[in-house]
């Protein structure tokens, strides 16, 4: 199993979780605030403009099998994907075991 974690633009969420719903088992959604090369962006407040150093963005995880690991990247790439500096990134990392907290047992699935 694999652990993809997608971060994308705010305004794309919805439109991705949408695209997600055929190809992703589960998933778990939260607020993420970063930056990547681009360091932020400067902001218009007021008729001021100030640096914003983390951008807001949303984190995507999803647990899946190996071998819908490409479809999942693939289904994020198409619906997330704007052309634009600061679309996103994809991490996908092993998942070395899983337990449900309810009943202890390890998910062999």
């Amino acid at each position: 199993m694999k652990l993809i974690q997608c971060i994308i633009q705010p305004y794309k969420l919805d439109e991705v979780v949408d695209a997600l719903q055929s190809v992703a088992p589960g998933m778990t959604v939260s607020e993420a605030k970063g930056h990547g090369h681009q360091k932020g962006h400067p902001m218009l407040y007021r008729g001021r403009e100030y640096d914003v150093s983390l951008v807001p963005k949303m984190m995507i995880e999803i647990a899946a099998d190996d071998n819908k690991v490409d479809d999942i990247v693939k289904v994020v790439i198409r619906t997330a994907e704007t052309g634009q500096i600061g679309d996103g990134r994809i991490f996908i990392v092993p998942i070395e075991a899983c337990y449900h907290v309810r009943t202890g047992f390890m998910d062999l699935d």
